[in-house]
């Protein structure tokens, strides 16, 4: 069966926007590569549950005359092809957006503004345009790294299992930020916050499937910590950090993280090494351990993602301008090099339709 696959990039280089290609679930090849949609800059994408839109960050601080990024709104017009049709951009109200989710309703999307140390709500409309601007939260801390944690870096968004929490991964601050979430898509006030190391800068989180575990990726010490999650509180409470890069190695930075369907195996690309690090899910404590770390095949890999049947793992390799696709191993995890890979400039996001 062929797929299609929305790719995000950086449009300062060769890139335009946003680009979809075809993936051959059965090879594991790439083919039909094209421009779906001219845009600054969209570095994060998120697909709503109908299949029908699709909303883009344009990671940018200059937007209608105010130092922010902002969002854009798309209908799907052709699933086969992933033509976009645009249907409005409004402001993030914070500069360089970096992440967003849909809220469980399908009522709002959630943004985290990296410089701009803000987390936005915007309404998103039954015909799939953006709307009101729901909730605009301004962070306030910092860390030990300066001048890299001088001030707050929202980095992520993560809904619970359950869809009552929204966590904010605030890689400026060494802090997941936890609200709840209120009817109509709106964010509650904080209602607690988790420290994670000083220094340690965590970028992206990741919930267990089926247990009452989250992993947050991060970025500057190159490692996962994992926690409890308690799901009556929502506190978070840590058991376990683990390297995602050999021993000895020193340089990079952590990009991407993602629980595997079943449970069994995590994932987590390392900018740099230019690897992807596979560990197994220790059932019952949700310890982690590692399988391997693959090399993905070019430079810098911010972004990779799985297909929904979890047999693939398709890797953007930034700096080298290209995807690879490798197969995972459905026993042990690990991956192998599939053969796919496709040339696109600057990608940094990868979405299966």
């Amino acid at each position: 069966m062929k797929r299609t696959v929305f790719l995000g990039t950086y449009t300062n280089g060769e890139s335009k926007g946003i680009y979809s290609c075809r993936f051959d679930d059965a090879s594991g090849m790439l083919s039909d590569f094209r421009l779906a949609a001219e845009t600054p800059s969209p570095s994060f994408l998120a697909l709503h549950p109908n299949g029908k839109f699709l909303y883009a960050v344009n990671e940018t601080n200059d937007f209608d005359g105010e130092t922010s990024g902002s969002v854009t709104a798309y209908r799907i017009t052709d699933s086969s092809t992933g033509a976009l049709q645009k249907l409005n951009t409004v402001s993030s109200h914070g500069a360089h957006p970096c992440h967003l989710v849909l809220t469980p309703e399908n009522d709002a999307v959630i943004i985290a503004n990296y410089t701009g140390s803000t987390v936005t709500t915007i309404e998103v409309r039954d015909d799939g345009s953006l709307g009101q601007t729901l909730n605009r939260i301004l962070h306030k801390g910092s860390s030990v790294l300066k001048p890299r944690q001088a001030e707050p870096h929202p980095h992520a968004v993560n809904l619970d299992p359950a869809n009552r929490f929204v966590f904010i991964s605030d890689l400026g601050m060494d802090q997941i930020v936890r609200y709840e979430l209120e009817k109509g898509g709106r964010l509650s006030e904080r209602r607690g916050s988790t420290t994670v190391n000083p220094g340690a800068g965590p970028r992206h989180f990741a919930f267990h499937p089926g247990a009452a575990f989250g992993y947050v990726l991060n970025e500057i010490t190159r490692t996962i910590t994992a926690f409890h999650y308690n799901q009556s509180n929502g506190e978070l409470t840590e058991f376990q950090t683990i390297s995602t890069v050999p021993d000895g190695w020193s340089r990079g930075s952590t990009a991407e993280i993602f629980v595997h369907p079943s449970g069994q195996f995590l994932y987590a690309s390392n900018r740099g090494h230019d690897s992807i690090a596979c560990f197994h899910i220790h059932q019952g404590c949700g310890k982690l351990s590692l399988i391997e770390i693959e090399k993905t095949g070019g430079r810098t890999p911010r972004n990779f993602n799985l297909d929904p049947s979890g047999k693939w793992i398709i890797a953007a390799n930034q700096f080298s301008s290209d995807l690879h696709v490798f197969s995972i191993n459905q026993e042990t995890g690990a991956l192998d090099p599939a053969g796919g890979r496709l040339e696109i400039p600057n990608p940094v996001c990868v979405v299966f339709l």
